[in-house]
């Protein structure tokens, strides 16, 4: 008895797909991704820059989003320091908290004391806070500058140390 087979290279490694399985041989369920909102005030800033860094270090391993409690636009400085780090998040955009209602997360993550006191339940998800200052309230150069700059460092360190608890 023949059986049907596709082979795959994937990452340098040969994946071979067999359309008839032997007896005894039960496919494997795919882990779903875990996904994560992150959530402050205005989705302009803080909640943008952490979306775009755990895209960016988790890779595909996440279904990563980010919401405000009363959104505003993307601020500029939040894509051009990204963009310092090779990170594009211009194509995100500013959404409302309500867009996600009834939506099931693994994780809510508010980066802002405003969004913790005013953050819709979530029942499934479990909550994490982190308190960041907003950059955006500093309005003069270069201060708005270093602001950006130490805001998004620290939420790079914070994300890591979440990648690193995740996995376990």
């Amino acid at each position: 008895m023949s059986r049907r087979q596709n082979t795959f290279r994937i990452f340098g490694y040969c994946i071979l797909l067999l359309e008839d399985p032997p007896a005894g041989i039960h496919s494997i369920p795919m882990a779903t991704k875990k996904r994560v909102l992150f959530l402050c005030t205005g989705n302009s800033a803080r909640s943008q820059m952490a979306e775009g860094i755990l895209r960016h270090l988790a890779g595909d391993r996440f279904e990563v989003f980010s919401a405000g409690t009363h959104p505003k636009s993307i601020h500029p400085k939040s894509v051009q320091m990204m963009n310092e780090i090779g990170i594009d998040i211009s194509g995100q955009s500013s959404k409302d908290v309500s867009k996600f209602a009834g939506q099931q997360f693994d994780y809510v993550i508010t980066v802002c004391d405003r969004a913790k006191q005013n953050c819709p339940i979530f029942p499934a998800a479990k909550p994490i806070h982190w308190g960041f200052d907003d950059p955006a309230e500093a309005t003069a150069e270069p201060q708005q500058t270093i602001v950006f700059r130490s805001v998004r460092e620290e939420l790079f360190a914070r994300i890591r140390l979440f990648l690193t608890a995740s996995q376990g």
